[in-house]
């Protein structure tokens, strides 16, 4: 066999072709939409999530001025409620449609002129709606509110709103508030399929067991009994959110401490008398950013 040896000429030749083919393959890459492609087209903006906000005061954040320019007046819809914080936190397109007021029934049907059935606002192009209702469902929060108010002076110190309304509330929200609430959540999912529902369970408006009249007028055994029916409804609330695959979010943990009688700065309920807003028993503006708090959360 030869000896054949290769000249220094030769072999930087040699190098110069392989830099060509491996300069060249770069070039053809980038001509092919390759990795190092700076000319590739912009991604396409994200879409804008659709959001749609139906209920009753709580969700329309009742009693926190300013209103909504566009809110009818009599839902008293304030710029400060929930899901208007929400919106515009994520970027999302709000159509806020809750009202003062508002009864499950008010889903289907008009409640004031110029304010119709909530659920026209959905439809199949929308990816979120988030609610509170239940609460005005056979006029359970003006009894516990307005009634147990009533009565607190024949027995301060007693339990006569219980005596009075015994377990009628309770009765209520298993008859009648509970699949009433259970049948909205399934029907705004048949109208809008792809969406995700959230609905918010109720704040606490009181403490577990100690008054503080004059703020909030309810006799001293009557607290204990508004908190277990406030209780109550939350469970039944939760409950219909399961069966119809709607998510829930429990504000119970969340506003332990900052129910009516909590002190101003803390409290995100306001009490029937000496707060700040002529809506009482309501959250205020820190209630409203705490209960978006909790839907942002939930969401993820």
């Amino acid at each position: 066999m030869s000896d054949r040896r290769f000249g220094p000429g030769v072999a930087a030749a040699a190098v110069l072709t392989t830099l060509a083919v491996i300069v060249g393959g770069v070039v053809w890459m980038n001509s092919r939409g390759g990795p190092d492609d700076t000319s590739r087209a912009a991604e396409p903006p994200a879409r804008v999530i659709q959001h749609v906000n139906l209920g009753d005061s709580f969700a329309a954040g009742t009693g926190i001025l300013p209103l909504q320019p566009d809110s009818q007046f009599t839902c008293q819809r304030s710029s400060s409620d929930f899901a208007t914080v929400l919106a515009a936190r994520r970027g999302h397109h709000l159509v806020d449609v809750a009202c003062a007021g508002a009864r499950t029934e008010h889903l289907y049907r008009a409640q004031y002129e110029g304010a119709g059935p909530q659920l026209d606002a959905v439809t199949p192009n929308t990816d979120l709606v988030t609610l509170m209702i239940g609460g005005n469902d056979a006029s359970l929060y003006s009894s516990l509110i307005r009634d147990c108010a009533d009565v607190a002076d024949t027995d301060p110190s007693g339990a006569p709103c219980r005596t009075e309304l015994g377990s009628g509330p309770a009765d209520s929200i298993r008859e009648e508030i509970a699949p009433a609430v259970e049948k909205g959540l399934r029907d705004i999912a048949a109208r809008a399929p792809h969406a995700r529902v959230v609905i918010v369970g109720y704040p606490w408006l009181v403490p577990p067991s100690t008054s503080c009249r004059p703020a909030v007028r309810i006799a001293d055994g009557d607290i204990a009994y508004v908190r277990r029916v406030q209780s109550r409804l939350n469970a039944a609330i939760a409950r219909a959110a399961s069966a119809a695959g709607a998510t829930f979010v429990d504000m119970s943990v969340r506003s332990r401490g900052h129910d009516a009688c909590a002190a101003k700065g803390i409290r995100w309920i306001e009490p029937m008398v000496g707060g700040s807003s002529p809506i009482v028993m309501h959250p205020n503006a820190a209630g409203q950013r705490a209960i978006a708090d909790a839907v942002e959360s939930a969401l993820g």
